[in-house]
């Protein structure tokens, strides 16, 4: 960090930023004793990838191994590298990580790198290095999809990101917002932050415990520019905030977390639907999304921006164009009600009710750790390089769920449950 780094770190709360380092690892990961912790995070980020790894190591972590990424040595990339090097990915590093996961090491991500970063760069190149590093990344991905381990990802106010949030403001204003806004999202901003989670997710656990028991056939969405009908997978199972990995670590794999979430039927999708925040995905703002499913299949799209990047999206295989994830979050939920859009798939996910192209989790299927991939793919479970989720709810969508035998109950009423 350079000397205007530390300068604008200043501004974010010390003992905030402490709690949501100890939140990270005591609820996110629950690290236990004697456990390795592999750590991701932007070079920004290091003053809290330093307080994570002091309570990793208190917690009896094992070896805490950071990676760290730098906006500028991404750009020269683009800028300088040759068109053969969007082709690649480190091959070589995922499947040391995939070997660490399959150790038992847990999987720890910092994200607050500035979400329009790529913006300016070819959505060709964008879109290569993309793909390449999703089909590399792959073997340490079915890690993470199919909850081998204990696992989280937490975020750091950015002075990039920052700005791209609260434009209008000086950089020290807005880094102390961001980190203000993320700090209440995570339930940081108070004394007593363990005990704000275990009260949260038993309020999240009493609502899929709900869903579970209702054992609806399909989710049916509606709302301006939506009708959509989601089939939902053959035994699938809801899940949300706490939550087992196979490895018997209890885990809240995402920190900010709202929603309740399963797995939708890759094949039995039909309808249409129109986003209701926008996308930040890879540098570039898709918004204004439509699109029209088929059979499962999403036969048509578009986007008033980022038409293109979306496109290309969908054509990084063929379960790109189908769902993994069907998402339910209240109108109602603090990040929604807090009025900003944090161009954060991690936060904006958590304002509003989202589906999510790509693969599944194995998790939200019953009894999926002992399911294979062929029975996974057999009960309607989607199988993809990608996994990306976009937001369709609103204060003005209604959802019913729908049994096997046509009957309704209403889920949702005007953005909030019913």
């Amino acid at each position: 960090m350079n000397t205007h780094q530390r300068e604008l770190s200043a501004t974010i709360d010390p003992v905030k930023l402490d709690r949501l380092a100890e939140v990270a690892v005591r609820v996110g990961l629950n690290l236990q004793a004697g456990q390795d912790l592999f750590l991701t995070a932007p070079v920004a980020a290091l003053p809290l990838v330093r307080r994570i790894a002091e309570h990793a190591y208190k917690a009896g972590a094992g070896l805490v191994t950071p990676i760290l990424s730098d906006e500028e040595v991404t750009l020269a990339r683009y800028r300088f590298g040759p068109d053969a090097s969007f082709d690649k990915a480190a091959t070589w590093l995922y499947d040391g990580v995939a070997k660490a996961f399959a150790a038992n090491t847990a999987r720890l991500a910092i994200v607050g790198d500035n979400p329009m970063l790529l913006a300016g760069e070819d959505p060709a190149k964008v879109s290569r290095a993309s793909k390449a590093n999703s089909i590399a990344y792959q073997p340490a991905l079915e890690k993470i999809a199919g909850f081998d381990i204990n696992w989280n990802i937490v975020a750091y106010p950015s002075t990039a990101w920052a700005k791209q949030v609260f434009p209008n403001e000086p950089e020290d204003i807005a880094v102390a917002k961001l980190a203000e806004a993320i700090f209440a999202a995570s339930r940081v901003d108070k004394e007593g932050a363990v005990a704000a989670w275990e009260a949260h997710n038993a309020t999240l656990r009493r609502r899929y415990d709900w869903l579970n028991g209702e054992r609806f056939a399909s989710l049916h969405f509606t709302g301006p520019g939506t009708d959509l009908m989601v089939g939902l997978a053959d035994g699938h199972q809801w899940q949300g905030g706490a939550s087992p990995a196979k490895n018997g670590v209890v885990c809240n794999p995402n920190i900010p977390t709202e929603e309740v979430f399963t797995t939708p039927h890759a094949r039995r999708v039909e309808g249409h639907v129109s986003s209701t925040k926008p996308l930040s995905y890879q540098g570039s703002l898709i918004d204004q999304i439509q699109v029209r499913f088929e059979a499962g299949r999403i036969v048509e799209a578009k986007a008033v921006r980022g038409e293109e990047v979306l496109n290309k999206v969908l054509d990084t295989d063929e379960g790109a164009r189908r769902l993994g994830e069907v998402a339910l979050v209240p109108h109602s939920s603090p990040i929604s009600k807090g009025g900003i859009l944090f161009y954060n798939t991690l936060f904006d996910e958590n304002a509003s009710c989202h589906i999510a192209l790509g693969q599944c989790y194995s998790k939200c299927f019953v009894d999926g750790a002992s399911l294979t991939p062929e029975q996974i793919a057999a009960q309607g479970g989607n199988k993809s390089f990608i996994h990306i989720d976009w937001m369709i709810g609103s204060g003005e969508v209604d959802i019913d769920g729908v049994r096997d035998d046509g009957s309704r109950v209403p889920v949702f009423r005007k953005g909030e449950w019913a």
